[in-house]
């Protein structure tokens, strides 16, 4: 296991990486949900985000995404020299972020295309429809369907696509494989490959660590709002006590 996460580090203004969150504590109303949370991610990285439920994993990624709740009380949080934590949830989505929640969001009544149409009315604009068909046919085979009737793994590939069609740097995925067949989360886990390829960052919250650590480059784990551990998702693949002992696996 490794040593205990050293938060004595530079202001993340200046850190080299390409995200950067630097001691940031949210709170829900009363609660203090995250606590004093430092990382860095390298641009076209994948970082699983893990922990058992309660962590703070969620919160986290809405406090990326400048999501009201939970309110960032103190901390920064830097994209590319951006100072996330000084934008409303608009301007962090213009500047890149995606976020992807676990319900998905599909909007009822339109259909895929009308979806991703939506999701490109106004700029930046990202990928072209071309293009995001090309990644997902199935989609293109049921553009003309309405979202909310896909099956479970093609609403998620909806919704990951719906954030392709802007112009983004970090896509934050909050368990993106809940409720879906193996078969499925393999697709998905190469298309995010893919998407990595692209040079697109990638922060996936998810329940099923194992799958999440054999797609990510490296894994950040908290444990009642704080980190216990930063290194490669190799290293929580090989240790067999740390699984146990933070994600009971």
């Amino acid at each position: 296991m490794n040593a205990p996460f050293d938060k004595n580090r530079n202001n993340a203004a200046t850190s080299p990486k390409f995200l950067s969150v630097w001691e940031i504590e949210a709170y829900y109303g009363e609660s203090y949900i995250v606590q004093n949370v430092s990382f860095d991610i390298h641009e076209g990285e994948i970082l699983a985000l893990l922990g058992r439920n309660g962590a703070g994993k969620t919160s986290t990624l809405r406090a990326i995404a400048r999501l009201d709740n939970p309110e960032l009380k103190h901390g920064e949080i830097w994209l590319d020299h951006q100072p996330l934590h000084q934008m409303k949830s608009h301007q962090a989505a213009a500047a890149g972020i995606a976020l992807v929640p676990e319900d998905r969001r599909i909007i009822a009544g339109l259909t895929v295309e009308e979806n991703l149409q939506l999701a490109q009315i106004a700029p930046p604009i990202g990928w072209s429809l071309d293009r995001i068909y090309d990644l997902f046919p199935r989609l293109r085979e049921r553009r003309k369907q309405e979202g909310v009737t896909l099956s479970g793994g093609e609403q998620q590939m909806l919704a990951i696509a719906r954030a392709l069609a802007r112009d983004i740097k970090v896509l934050l995925l909050d368990e993106p494989y809940e409720g879906l067949a193996p078969v499925i989360v393999q697709e998905i886990a190469k298309t995010l490959n893919i998407i990595r390829d692209q040079g697109i960052t990638t922060v996936i919250v998810e329940q099923n660590a194992v799958a999440a650590l054999k797609l990510a480059d490296r894994a950040v784990i908290l444990d009642t709002g704080t980190v216990v551990f930063d290194g490669s998702a190799q290293q929580v693949l090989d240790d067999e006590k740390l699984r146990a002992e933070y994600l009971a696996i």
